[in-house]
Formats: structure tokens, C-alpha cells, sequence
């Protein structure tokens, strides 16, 4: 059985204590390696690597830190397959989608980043002849970088490649379900050459190894995506330490669908919104309202494209989607489906495990999509992240009582409008309280715009120029002439 390690000043090492976990197939149940359950020991000696190498990394010019996260890039891209088939094995996600999204924004994010920080531009100011002004920006030190479990080489690489290409060094903590690919990741900062020390890679569960991470007074910036209830306690233990902090947490978004759509045209796209990756993506449009005029054909459209969802190995290419990542998880999105269910909430596609499994993965954490009708907007479901394949889908008369039912809720991180009228979609967007607001698509990504939420979905902005603010601190020098 095999045993990862953490990876610390360049090499892999056991966790100081020698102690482990399991980790378990999402498409079997059973054991498939283990990993260190890393203690306060381990994130002290990561620290300490950190530390060590950041007058150097942080001191080596722009150009020589992006030609070697260009490097990184290159190297992912020669290892996509291979990697991919590990993250399909860890999360459960079709192999397809790992390659073409995780692997693919894996590799960009290096290779935006390594070039962003070749263009950064910051200004100077003339006092009239007096003094000027002129800003520097440098790196904060040693960033702790916390990473979920949905998409893990995916986020892990957009928090680590700005941090490394502002100059910081960094101190990361992957979600212990899936610990793969960020394990397979200090290989390839090797053969890329990123010098010991630069990045490293503690395995194990939030507490201790990711709350310590957070608690260490030598790590005064720390990026964490995952849940709300999470960050809210990140919140608490940086507080005495005035940590720069960016969480990106919750969401529990609306797609909302005007009358004028052409219903067989969207539908397909509306259910990818829905369930791409099992709905395991905080963005994945969880409660949709349509229309009254066309409520009742778009359901009857849905419902049959729902249905028709191949669910299974996730290595087969007609596969839509794969199991859930774990049984802890698996049982979570049961219960509250059959919360639901006990509030009036009628199941009109899915709701059940699939049928027609292959023999392997009987045991597996399989659910069938599932779309439910007739819950209030203060129901459970309507107010709760389930982040799981269980979509709500409700009917309105105006827009704007859409905008209300979507603002209703504790969290605001993103939205979906369709409509062929554009004047409607923009005072939509703008009425919404959500961070990211999608017209006629979903989930496009430009790495140059800020990404993250408002209200429970989380505190400050990453992507393009934010990610570089966030990852650097600004010094004014002002010299008298």
C-alpha cells in the first residue's frame, strides 16, 4: 500500500509523529494509500524551510522566477494523463473533465501568472516640482495557501503560482480526501527546478495541520477556499496575528431563466450549471427559477436531459458524472435530500443510486442527479450549500421577484442569467448580490478579472492584478527634489 509523504525543503519526509490516515476510493470504498496525518511539528519545519529560502527566492528577479514557473507549466502539461487519471482516482470526477479543466487551469495558472508579473506597472507622482512619489511592491513573506478538495490541483496551483511569482515563499495544506496531485506536485517543482524550500506541501486534516498553519506567527498571509463555517473560524484564529487574509468560501447560486430562451437550446447547458463534477464546484447553479410562461416545459425538458445523465466509472467517456468524493460527504447530500423531501419537495428527476454499475464500484458513492420542485425559499435546501447533485428549481412571475428569491440567502458568490434580452440581463447583474454574475453562460474564466464573494461566500478578491495585490504589500517612497 502506498504511503505519501509531506514535502518539505525539497524532499519528501515522513510526518515527524509517524502517524497516517486512509484514504478511500470515492469509486470502491475501500483503501487505496495513506497519508500523513501531519502535526504542529511538521508546519514548523515547513515554516522554518520557507523562512530559510525567502531572501533568495524573493530577491531573484521577476524574469528568473517566471521562466521557472513556466517551466512548471510545461511539466504538467507533459504529465496531464497521468495526473488526470490521479485526480479522477482521488475525487471521483470523470477523466475527461480532469484534463480538460483541472489539468488545463493547472498548467494556465502557472503560465499566467509567470507572465503577469513581467508587465506589473505600479505609478509615481510629481508634487509639483517638490518631491516624488513612487511605489514599490514586495512580497509578504511566507504565504499559508489552504486548498479544498473539489478541484484540487486546480486551486491549489491559483493560490501557489502568484504567491511564487510575487516572491513569496509558501506553506501549503491540501484537503486530506485529496492529496494526490498536490503530492505529485513537489516532483515536478524539482524537475523544474524551484529552488528547496520555495513551496511546501504539508498532508493531513485541518486540525491540527491546517488550523496550526493558519495560528503560526511566522505566516502572515493566508488564501483558503473551502467552506463557510470554515473560514469563519480562520477568521478567529488569525485575528490576534493581523494576517492578510482572502477566503473563498460557500455558495448557493441561482440561475435564473426569462421566457424568451429557446428552451431545448439552454437546457443542456443549463443542466452542466447544475451538475458538472457532481456539483462538487462552489459556482454550480443550485436552486434555478424559471419563468412562469415557460415553467412547465422547461421542467419537462430538464427533467428528461437530467435523466438521460449517464452516471458511472468515471473513466468512461460517455460518463457525465462519477461518485461523490467520500462517505462522510455521500451522507451529508442524503440527508438533506431527504430533509427536502420531508418539507413537500417533489423529486422530478433522479434522486436514487444509479443502476448498471460496474461490479468494482457496487460500493461506491454514486448518486443519481436530482432536481426537486415545490420547496419554499426558507426551506433547509434553499438556505444550505450542498455542494452536492441536489437542485432545487422554482417558478416566478418578474424578473425582479427572481433577483429577491436569489438575494434571499446567506450567501452571494456567484449567479447565471438567460435571456435573450441583453437590458434585462444587465439590470439583473446589477440587482444581484453575488460576486459573479454569468449572461447566457457559466463558469468562462478569464484569470485577468477578481473572483470571490460577498456575505458567507468570503472576504477579498483573487485573479489577474488582485491575486498580485493580495500576494505583495505596497511601500510609498517619497524623495524631496
Amino acid at each position: 500500500m502506498e504511503r505519501l509523504k509531506n514535502f518539505i525543503n525539497g524532499e519528501y519526509v515522513a510526518p515527524a509523529e509517524g502517524k497516517y490516515m486512509d484514504k478511500i476510493s470515492p469509486l470502491t470504498g475501500e483503501k487505496i494509500y495513506e497519508l500523513p496525518d501531519s502535526s504542529e511539528v511538521d508546519v514548523v519545519q515547513a515554516v522554518k524551510a520557507a523562512q530559510a529560502a525567502f531572501e533568495d527566492w524573493s530577491r531573484m528577479p521577476a524574469a528568473d522566477r517566471s521562466r521557472l514557473l513556466t517551466r512548471v507549466a510545461d511539466i504538467i502539461e507533459s504529465r496531464r494523463d497521468e495526473l488526470a487519471m490521479m485526480e479522477t482516482q482521488d475525487v471521483g470526477k470523470t477523466l475527461e473533465l480532469s484534463k480538460s479543466l483541472d489539468m488545463f487551469r493547472a498548467s494556465e495558472n502557472f503560465r499566467f501568472f509567470a507572465s503577469a508579473i513581467r508587465h506589473k506597472k505600479e505609478m509615481a507622482t510629481d508634487m509639483d516640482g517638490e518631491a516624488i512619489n513612487y511605489v514599490l511592491r514586495q512580497p509578504v513573506g511566507v504565504a499559508g495557501l489552504i486548498a479544498p478538495w473539489n478541484l484540487p490541483l486546480y486551486l491549489l496551483t491559483w493560490k501557489i503560482a502568484p504567491a511564487l511569482a510575487c516572491g513569496n515563499t509558501v506553506v501549503c495544506k491540501p484537503s486530506e480526501w485529496t492529496s494526490k496531485t498536490a503530492s505529485m506536485l513537489g516532483e515536478i517543482l524539482n524537475q523544474a527546478g524551484i529552488p528547496k524550500g520555495v513551496c511546501n506541501i504539508i498532508l493531513g486534516k485541518g486540525d491540527p495541520a491546517g488550523s496550526y498553519l493558519v495560528r503560526h506567527p511566522g505566516v502572515p498571509l493566508i488564501s483558503f477556499t473551502g467552506g463557510t463555517a470554515t473560514g469563519e473560524k480562520i477568521q478567529v484564529m488569525a485575528a490576534p496575528y493581523t494576517k492578510k487574509l482572502s477566503l473563498e468560501l460557500g455558495g448557493k447560486n441561482a440561475t435564473i431563466v426569462l421566457k424568451d430562451v429557446d428552451i431545448k437550446k439552454i437546457v443542456p447547458q443549463i443542466a452542466r450549471a447544475s451538475f458538472l463534477n457532481q456539483s462538487e464546484i462552489c459556482l454550480c447553479g443550485s436552486k434555478i427559477l424559471v419563468q412562469e410562461d415557460i415553467y412547465p416545459e422547461f421542467c419537462k425538458e430538464l427533467a428528461a436531459h437530467v435523466d438521460a445523465l449517464v452516471v458511472g466509472d468515471p473513466t468512461d467517456s460517455r460518463t457525465f458524472m462519477g461518485p461523490l468524493v467520500s462517505k462522510t460527504h455521500y451522507d451529508k447530500v442524503l440527508s438533506l435530500l431527504e430533509a427536502a423531501k420531508k418539507e413537500g419537495g417533489k423529486v422530478i428527476a433522479g434522486g436514487d443510486k444509479p443502476t448498471g454499475l460496474p461490479a468494482a464500484m457496487k460500493n461506491g458513492y454514486f448518486l443519481r442527479p436530482t432536481l426537486i420542485q415545490d420547496l419554499t425559499n426558507c426551506s433547509e435546501i434553499h438556505q444550505t450549500e450542498i455542494f452536492g447533485p441536489v437542485v432545487t428549481i422554482n417558478s416566478f412571475k418578474y424578473p425582479h421577484e427572481a433577483v429577491k428569491w436569489a438575494n434571499n440567502s446567506p450567501y452571494g458568490l456567484s449567479a447565471s442569467v438567460w435571456t435573450k434580452n441583453l437590458t434585462s440581463a444587465h439590470k439583473i447583474a446589477a440587482d444581484l448580490r453575488v460576486g459573479t454574475v454569468w449572461i447566457n453562460t457559466w463558469l468562462k474564466r478569464d484569470l485577468r478579472v477578481p473572483f470571490g464573494g460577498v456575505k458567507a461566500s468570503g472576504i477579498g478578491r483573487e485573479g489577474g492584478d488582485h491575486s498580485l495585490d493580495f500576494f505583495t504589500e505596497t511601500k510609498t517612497v517619497c524623495v524631496q527634489l
